[in-house]
């Protein structure tokens, strides 16, 4: 970890909030916290992890970038 205000150890995470804070939360008003925990994951299960693709990954989504690391973590 580097110091405070420096933003490159955490730059993933960062771009993922801010994807789920414009995508999903920006502007809403949730009735309870089970349905605001209930389209998150929704959102990070149904979309971000299968069909999101990520420069970091060489393209791929995270899932598959998953199946493939185990893979050929299993095959060697």
């Amino acid at each position: 970890m580097s110091r405070a205000g420096n933003c490159h150890d955490n730059a993933v995470a960062e771009s993922f909030f801010a994807t789920i804070k414009t995508r999903i939360i920006k502007r809403k008003i949730y009735s309870t916290r089970n349905d605001a925990k209930a389209e998150i994951f929704n959102f990070i299960e149904m979309f971000y992890n299968p069909k999101k693709h990520h420069s970091h990954t060489g393209s791929a989504s995270p899932a598959k970038f998953e199946e493939a690391y185990f893979s050929e973590l299993y095959t060697v």
